[in-house]
């Protein structure tokens, strides 16, 4: 059998800590689900020593290049057993190692009575605080191995596990504290409450009737894991790619970035040009809305937003129309901007779960009879549907067409997603994305006048 060791450095001091609960945690790449997997090992020759390794659902671990495959690289050649249908690892000595999932919170119930000397946990945050902590129940031994707990994570500012962790993370700029990785501290659980200490001597003296446990976070990033990237050398441009919340948090290991104004568009991203390409592709969006404006309320606005891709990829921003009104209104508008937009240039709409939906969106398709229309039903946030746009503008490849209209359009993508009204973000992302999604309509869009739904 090949020797296995840890790389230098934070996956090393992950491996080597002797805490009661280990989190190692950051940047995407940083070889953390690989060190979670090489855990079980060092027990691998003790006949009844068990690991379970959770995933959120079995999905993440069955995907391809997931646990249950990368788990072939280390066990199999340890004369391990696969044994697929239970997604269980056996030795040759007797000890397991078993994959499993906990999708809903009630699943914990599911593991009363069981005694899991190593527990681990893949992505904490996917995890709820109640699952994590009744889980701790579970993590007991018999079999000669002191209980313990491993868990790997990427940040997540608004998850409970930015807050156990908050001593190991600087709270003004969100990035681990060097000095204090690999740093064990002691907790215990008073009710609903953690009580931390410095010391189990500290806590014991104050709360003698409850156990302190250790606790220590490793925080991990991409420059930490050489191997991945000597394998894979465009892995970091994939991650400079995303949008900016995602990249902090993937890239930079930021546990306090979070979505807010400018992050996601910011006008200096954006040439403004006097004129664009003739043989564009052209997409207008619409994100609808149906409610007149009075001196008493401040409605949403209906927003279409014309786009067009070039044969290079890159994006034109051509228009974006702004109205509110009622219904009929509304419908009027659709009516009269594909009318002057021809039909070269294919629209999109929104539809709405439900009959509802589905009876509007096909009642608006008959009145822009002779043009071609997509209803799409939306998946995501906002923020996530917005972000492959948000990317692409701030690599320089959207350009804006001048007109009277670019300031109101730019000032509301320059406040997503703090400001009151999101409809001009949701109909830049529901164009932009449409192109991703409806390829094979714009081979031969032009003059069509059919109804597609994705």
């Amino acid at each position: 059998m090949p020797v296995l060791e840890p790389q230098a450095g934070p996956q090393e001091m992950f491996l080597k800590s002797p805490a009661d609960i280990a989190i190692y945690g950051g940047g995407a790449g940083g070889g953390k689900s690989w060190a979670l997997l090489l855990e079980p090992l060092r027990h691998s020759k003790k006949p009844e020593f068990t690991a379970v390794i959770f995933r959120r659902n079995l999905t993440q671990v069955k995907n391809p290049g997931g646990l249950w495959d990368e788990s072939a690289k280390l066990y199999a050649p340890a004369a391990a057993k696969a044994r697929s249908q239970s997604l269980e690892w056996q030795f040759p000595s007797g000890a397991r190692v078993r994959f499993a999932h906990l999708e809903h919170e009630r699943t914990v119930f599911d593991w009363q009575g069981a005694q899991i000397p190593l527990l681990c946990f893949d992505e904490l945050t996917h995890f709820s605080r109640t699952q994590f902590f009744y889980m701790l129940s579970r993590n007991r031994s018999l079999c000669g191995v002191r209980p313990y707990v491993r868990a790997t994570t990427n940040p997540d500012a608004d998850s409970w596990v930015a807050e156990f962790i908050a001593w190991w993370i600087d709270p003004f700029s969100g990035l681990p504290i060097p000095d204090r990785a690999g740093c064990i501290r002691w907790f215990v659980r008073l009710g609903d409450r953690l009580l931390w200490g410095d010391s189990p001597e500290e806590l014991t003296k104050a709360h003698p009737a409850l156990p302190p446990k250790s606790v220590t976070f490793v925080p991990a990033r991409l420059e930490d894991n050489p191997a991945l990237l000597a394998a894979d050398p465009g892995y970091r441009a994939n991650l400079m790619a995303l949008p900016t919340v995602e990249r902090e948090r993937l890239l930079g290991g930021n546990w306090k970035i979070r979505p807010s104004a400018g992050l996601y568009f910011q006008r200096s991203w954006c040439e403004t040009v006097e004129a664009v390409p003739a043989d564009l592709k052209q997409i207008r969006y619409w994100d609808l809305a149906a409610t007149a404006k009075t001196e008493s309320n401040d409605p949403d606005w209906t927003v279409g937003v014309k786009l067009g891709r070039d044969f290079d990829g890159r994006y034109w921003i051509l228009d974006a129309v702004r109205f509110r009104g009622g219904p009929g209104e509304v419908e009027q508008l659709l009516k009269a901007t594909a009318q002057a937009d021809g039909k070269s240039v294919k629209i999109g709409i929104p539809q709405d779960p439900g009959q509802a939906g589905k009876a509007q969106t096909a009642y608006l398709v008959r009145q822009l009879d002779g043009f071609t229309v997509t209803a799409r039903a939306e998946s995501g946030d906002k923020v996530t549907r917005f972000g492959p746009f948000s990317s692409q503008a701030r690599a320089g490849n959207v350009k804006l067409l001048r007109g009277a209209w670019n300031d109101d359009f730019l000032t509301a993508l320059e406040g997503f997603p703090e400001a009151s009204h999101d409809d001009d973000a949701d109909a830049a992302s529901g164009a932009f994305n449409l192109f991703q999604t409806d390829t094979g309509g714009l081979i031969d869009f032009y003059g069509r006048a059919a109804l597609r739904t994705s």
